[in-house]
């Protein structure tokens, strides 16, 4: 990670909504009352903050989590344990610095300490999110599955990784 950068609690609650409302595209909607819901349950929320302000967030629960998500409900009906990413944004000027990178890596200490043995996420194919599809394989995930979700307004694909390698 690009020194003057920092990995700490997600507290800025407005900044990660905004930054979350900027790429709607690429996780979902979600409002302060969402947001807390997620934070309160996570295993891991955590921002990066650099000379900017908030350069980016991430948010992962564990299969116990109370969260209506199609995407989770996924993953819990095939998987008895797993870490699951449920969104991570970082903000376009902060790319390319390895923030992303930090924050997964946090978790994979983080969830491999705690037990798990597997890190769950899904990345859109509808629309396409390449980017993400590049950073995620990189990082060695790989494909476990497919849906439609939202009245086939979107399509993504199911990512799994060890959460130690």
């Amino acid at each position: 990670m690009t020194p003057g950068f920092s990995i700490g609690p997600l507290d800025d609650l407005g900044a990660v909504l905004a930054l979350n409302a900027a790429h709607v595209a690429e996780t979902s909607p979600l409002d302060e009352a969402a947001l807390r819901a997620l934070r309160d349950q996570a295993c891991l929320a955590a921002a990066v903050t650099g000379p900017e302000g908030l350069s980016a967030f991430l948010i992962a629960l564990d299969q116990d989590a109370a969260y209506a998500s199609p995407n989770f409900r996924w993953f819990r009906e095939r998987y008895p344990r797993f870490v699951y990413v449920d969104r991570i944004v970082t903000a376009p000027a902060a790319r390319g610095q390895g923030l992303a990178r930090a924050l997964y890596e946090e978790l994979f200490a983080r969830a491999h300490a705690a037990g798990h043995v597997r890190i769950a996420c899904e990345v859109n194919c509808l629309p396409p999110n390449p980017g993400s599809d590049a950073f995620h394989a990189a990082l060695g995930f790989s494909e476990v599955g497919r849906a439609e979700i939202h009245g086939g307004a979107k399509t993504v694909r199911y990512l799994l990784r060890e959460a130690a390698r």
